[in-house]
């Protein structure tokens, strides 16, 4: 947290001890959350409000360090920053983009069978008399 002397910095690069190793990304989500629902500081009090919710276990240490850590900021700037940061991370999840067509028309026979095979498997799967709660 914060050691960097960067003012945005939610997360050390490392552990420091054992708050900072145990702590989950569950209490930064109800940090989030109480931001989003409209307060402009979630206390340690509203963390633990929104993982009791969820029947989640709570440490009143963790919830009261990210909340200091945090005190003066505003989330929003403190997230953008962080977004801005992990752009030269490239990355993503869609792969590369898609190559460009030289023949033309020659990969439409070969989707048309993919998606008559798809079709072939979702009527055997509705064949079979299958019931979850039976």
């Amino acid at each position: 947290f914060g050691s960097s002397g960067d003012k945005n910095t939610i997360c050390s690069p490392a552990p420091r001890g054992p708050l900072d190793s145990n702590m989950g990304m569950k209490y930064v989500a109800a940090y989030l959350m109480a931001a989003l629902a409209g307060k402009e500081s979630p206390s340690a009090d509203d963390i633990k409000a929104i993982l009791d919710s969820v029947d989640s276990e709570y440490d009143e240490s963790i919830a009261s360090k990210l909340v200091s850590e945090l005190e003066g900021k505003v989330v929003h700037e403190v997230v953008k920053a962080g977004k801005e940061k992990l752009k030269g991370f490239g990355g993503g999840g869609g792969g590369g983009a898609p190559a460009a067509g030289g023949g033309g028309g020659g990969a439409a026979p070969a989707a048309e069978k993919k998606e008559e095979k798809k079709v072939v498997e979702e009527e055997e799967e509705e064949e079979m008399e299958f019931d979850l709660f039976g």
